[in-house]
């Protein structure tokens, strides 16, 4: 007959399992402490460097790119607060608070010629224009972190890809599959027809119509009916080749 194990035995097989789980705290609370202590050193490595290389930060937006990507990987975020060690050192988060104030007027000045969709390039020669700044100056990777800056506004600021090209959406749009194939169709000439959009997506007449005048009752398309071939046109002004950056005044 097999014997069943005593009361001692019982609080011996407990004793021990508390025994595993206190080393085991001990083992994750000492790496713990070790990655933090690691973290605080590679935190202080990075202030310091920041103090040594200011100006590069402030001036290269490749530079300020790479640090930016170095801050990621131990957790920091510059641009976090415009107050706090990161601004009195390098001041960046009133560079982006200031970006995206401009950013901001841009799209407003400009979203009656392109309906609240403007292409990403087009609005960095329009920030260089009112920085009275080169292109170079400002980097893609400025614009977006300024832009990433402003959903918090929750009006609509985000950046859609459309092809080849980067979109920044000011205004509450949800744009689908349909509307996205179309102003993706629409780069080659600024311009599509019902039947080139039936023929590229082999859809039917009413489903072309439709996200065709969704896009126009939106304001991201004009129409023009002035051609012999009777065909009309819907054109998307902030997907052309040029939108045209230097007809927007926009007040610096």
């Amino acid at each position: 007959m097999r014997r069943r194990p005593g009361i001692a035995g019982l609080q011996n097989a407990a004793a021990t399992r508390d025994q595993f789980r206190l080393v085991g705290e001990n083992v994750a609370k000492v790496r713990t402490d070790v990655m933090k202590e690691q973290l605080a050193t590679f935190r202080s490595q990075l202030e310091e460097f920041a103090r040594k290389h200011k100006s590069d930060i402030r001036k290269n937006p490749v530079f300020r790119q790479q640090f930016h990507e170095m801050c990621a990987k131990v957790g920091v975020d510059p641009l976090a607060s415009n107050k706090g060690v990161w601004a009195e050192l390098l001041g960046i988060g009133d560079f982006y608070y200031e970006l995206g104030v401009q950013i901001v007027d841009i799209c407003i000045a400009t979203r009656s010629h392109n309906g609240g969709l403007i292409d990403l390039l087009d609005l960095r020669k329009l920030l260089g224009q009112k920085r009275k700044a080169t292109l170079e100056s400002l980097s893609e990777d400025d614009c977006l972190r300024a832009i990433s800056k402003l959903k918090v506004l929750g009006s609509g600021f985000e950046v859609i890809s459309v092809g080849r090209r980067k979109l920044v959406r000011s205004v509450p749009t949800e744009l689908n599959k349909d509307h996205s194939g179309i102003l993706g169709l629409a780069q080659a000439d600024g311009y599509v027809t019902v039947e080139q959009v039936e023929k590229e997506f082999s859809w039917s007449t009413g489903r072309a119509i439709d996200a065709l005048e969704t896009l126009l009752k939106e304001g991201l398309a004009m129409i023009d009916d002035g051609h012999r071939d009777g065909k009309r046109r819907y054109w998307f002004p902030c997907v052309t080749v040029s939108s045209d950056t230097a007809a927007v005044e926009v007040k610096s």
